[in-house]
């Protein structure tokens, strides 16, 4: 598994988004990128994470920010999820789990005892240049951009 660094290269990615498309962290120098990995659409953690982003999209564009979001659902369920949640940002899928292994958040989990490999929720910034600017470990869910504005004051 990776372990990834502040200043480093962020790993490549290509992966198909909700629509099916072809997306590339590559299509984004220039741009800063949030990239969060999260669990699973849907579900109570995830969907307030996305709603938090959702609500401060625009003044994160203003700021240079695109987000990106990756969880190992299949693009129906992506669609579904922003559908219903009204999300202006893309989702990527991951079902083979390439992008999470390859950034270090496909993890060993324990959930009543029981032991499964789950993404751990985590936020990389990713600066223009495509370095690793922040990684932030324990993501707030209601508060997941202000943690964001937080770290780059």
């Amino acid at each position: 598994m990776a372990t990834l660094e502040i200043g480093q290269k962020a790993p490549a990615i290509t992966a198909k988004n909700q629509n099916g498309e072809s997306i590339s962290l590559s299509d984004f120098i220039g741009t800063k990128v949030i990239l969060y990995f999260y669990p699973k659409d849907n579900t109570p953690g995830c969907t307030t994470e996305a709603c938090n982003f959702r609500d401060n999209y625009q003044s994160l564009k203003k700021d240079g920010f695109e987000i990106i979001g990756v969880s190992i659902d299949g693009e129906a369920s992506h669609q579904k999820f922003i559908n219903k949640h009204e999300l202006p940002f893309q989702l990527l899928v991951d079902e083979d789990q390439k992008i999470v292994n390859d950034y270090g958040v496909w993890v060993e989990k324990n959930m009543y005892g029981k032991k499964y490999m789950g993404t751990a929720r985590t936020t990389f910034v990713i600066d223009e240049q495509g370095n690793i600017a922040h990684i932030i470990k324990k993501v707030d869910n209601k508060n997941a951009s202000q943690q964001i504005r937080d770290l780059i004051k």
